[in-house]
């Protein structure tokens, strides 16, 4: 009597490319001439129940594994390419098992499990690697396949993401609206009323995309025909799919309603803030609107306060500049300033700064516009103009409040420069940041604010100047040999460097982890000026910027080239990325 696991077998063999068409029906031929004609017993030999089982596995394999075949090729990384072998020949193991063990149960047990446990595996893996959007097997996306089976059907879709809502389905954020009273109180009414927009989902999907593209600010700007929509990535504006003029106009009342501001004002600049949760993250967002003569323009700055605060060592400075700068944060009083322009990085060196310091033992109290991270055991203010709380009077009110450490979101103004200084000279510790180049002319900064140089001399500790550079995209940077003229311009050994690192110039595929855009990321470079003696003589005398260069350059300073250089020859960061940011 003829087996029909040899019948399946061959046809096995077969479809696996293990032999030929031809090959597997002269193998069948073969079995069958062999076979003794043994007349059949009644009923049927094939027991469909368990024979249907293995069949559905089989084609759910064969599918599977083409999928994990196409992935791989998808995903453009080396590691994955072994994974479609492993798939394939863990499925070819459990088939041979549940056909050659005489037990059924104990075969299909083993082939669901050479099944599953590479697929999973493999799943796992790649998830990790890839943004949120792409991710397979999660709750979202299992969702997304539902409600994408039913809507083929004609049905209303069944699982529903979104909490608070019952008809709608979207992106898993949850929208928290605040209460035009201030004080950061929530406003469920402000969610209700939004809903109600034809183009809430839209607004969703918009926050959702950008949060999924680690934006940190979107721009919604108004044209004669559409809304522009551009997500500002590692500090460069990226292009997105725009709207419509109506819908893009519908989409800004909902950010305006969940921010508590008049929605029929459109040409007075107004501000707020709403937040949102997603997949456990707490974000805020800052909205900020103003008019135009194409229509009204909005932008929200996207804080990710899930993220924590980031420490020294982490910011990308090298060892020694590390210690210095915890050194000089660290002291009993004395002033430490950060400058550089707007998007360096200023605020977030300072609170990593703070995390250095014993804030148990230590009263620190911070001013700040707007507070961006909170801090635990850190008394945190944040200046209100209108009601008459600046920079200034609120530190006057600080310094009766028995401070060790005080810090300054920025300082603007001669008021709020001269009691910083003052606070420095009497025994408090202050940390704040200024809008300037580089840090010797972040002393100039200061006297044009029209503290005297005394002052200056006495308070300041050191001044830290800052650029955030990004990242090369590890999974697609490729190498290649600089040219010699350069690296003598540079004054870089031509036999110490073998190769640089650039994104791809001519990018085959469009790389998943970095969208294309070949950097992924943001890392600092610095250049830290520290106040000595002769140098504070110098700033006393009122000296030309020359001589303090020359002084700072005695004492081992390194500028933000050569700091910039460092990334760039350890393979972080490219030159043209170098020269965008420091020319």
């Amino acid at each position: 009597m003829i087996r029909p696991s040899l019948v399946l077998g061959t046809f096995l063999l077969a479809t696996i490319g293990l032999a030929s068409a031809s090959e597997a029906a002269d193998v069948l031929s073969v079995i069958l001439a062999q076979s003794p004609n043994v007349p059949r017993g009644p009923g049927m030999y094939l027991n469909l129940l368990k024979f249907v089982p293995v069949v559905l596995i089989y084609l759910l394999w064969v599918w599977t594994t083409d999928w994990v075949e196409h992935d791989t090729q998808e995903l453009n990384n080396l590691k994955f390419g072994i994974w479609h072998s492993v798939v394939f020949f863990s499925g070819v193991l459990g088939l041979l098992l549940v056909l050659a063990l005489p037990m059924y149960v104990m075969g299909l047990i083993l082939l669901l499990l050479a099944y599953f446990i590479p697929l999973l595996t493999y799943i796992y893996a790649r998830n990790q690697t890839v943004p949120d959007d792409q991710k397979v097997l999660t709750p979202y996306h299992l969702g997304e396949v539902s409600n994408d089976i039913l809507a083929k059907l004609g049905m209303r879709p069944l699982f529903n993401k979104d909490v608070g809502t019952s008809d709608r389905s979207g992106p898993p954020i949850q929208f928290i609206g605040k209460s035009s009273t201030g004080g950061g109180k929530e406003d469920p009414s402000r969610v209700s009323q939004a809903e109600e927009s034809r183009s809430y989902m839209a607004a969703k999907e918009l926050v959702y995309d950008a949060v999924l593209r680690r934006a940190t600010d979107i721009h919604l700007e108004p044209t004669a025909e559409q809304l522009s929509v551009r997500y500002r990535i590692d500090g460069i504006l990226h292009a997105a799919e725009p709207f419509d003029r109506a819908t893009g106009d519908a989409v800004v009342n909902v950010f305006k309603v969940l921010s508590a501001m008049d929605i029929s004002e459109k040409r007075k600049p107004q501000d707020g803030s709403f937040g949102a949760k997603l997949q456990g993250r707490d974000l805020d967002f800052r909205v900020a609107t103003s008019g135009s003569k194409a229509g009204e323009k909005l932008v929200m700055r996207i804080l990710d306060n899930s993220s924590g605060i980031t420490k020294l060592d982490e910011l990308g400075m090298r060892p020694k500049l590390v210690e210095q700068v915890r050194a000089m944060v660290t002291q009993p009083h004395g002033m430490f300033l950060c400058c550089g322009p707007t998007g360096a990085g200023k605020s977030t060196t300072l609170y990593a700064s703070l995390r250095e310091i014993d804030r148990y033992q230590r009263n620190i109290i911070t001013v700040e516009d707007p507070i961006e991270y909170q801090l635990d055991n850190v008394t945190q203010m944040e200046v209100n103009t209108k009601a008459g709380q600046t920079f200034a009077a609120m530190l006057r009110s600080i310094l009766r409040q028995d401070p060790d450490v005080i810090m300054i979101g920025e300082i603007r103004d001669q008021e709020t420069a001269s009691i910083a200084c003052q606070a420095a000279n009497t025994g408090h510790m202050v940390f704040s940041t200024v809008h300037s180049n580089d840090a010797i002319t972040a002393l100039f900064r200061l006297l044009d604010l029209g503290v005297e140089p005394h002052m200056i001399a006495s308070a300041l500790s050191g001044v830290m100047a800052q650029r955030l550079v990004r990242n090369l995209c590890e999974a697609c940077k490729e190498p290649y040999k600089p040219k010699p003229e350069f690296l003598k311009k540079a004054n870089i050994p031509a036999d110490k460097v073998d190769v640089f690192y650039r994104r791809p110039e001519n990018p085959e595929q469009v790389c998943p982890q970095c969208g294309g855009t070949g950097y992924f990321g943001r890392t600092g470079i610095y250049e830290l000026l520290v106040l000595t003696e002769p140098m504070k003589e110098l700033i006393r005398e009122n000296p030309s910027i020359n001589k303090l260069k020359a002084e700072a350059r005695k004492n081992g300073m390194i500028y933000l080239q050569e700091d910039g250089l460092r990334q760039v020859i350890q393979g972080r960061t490219s030159i043209e990325e170098l020269l965008r940011v420091v020319k």
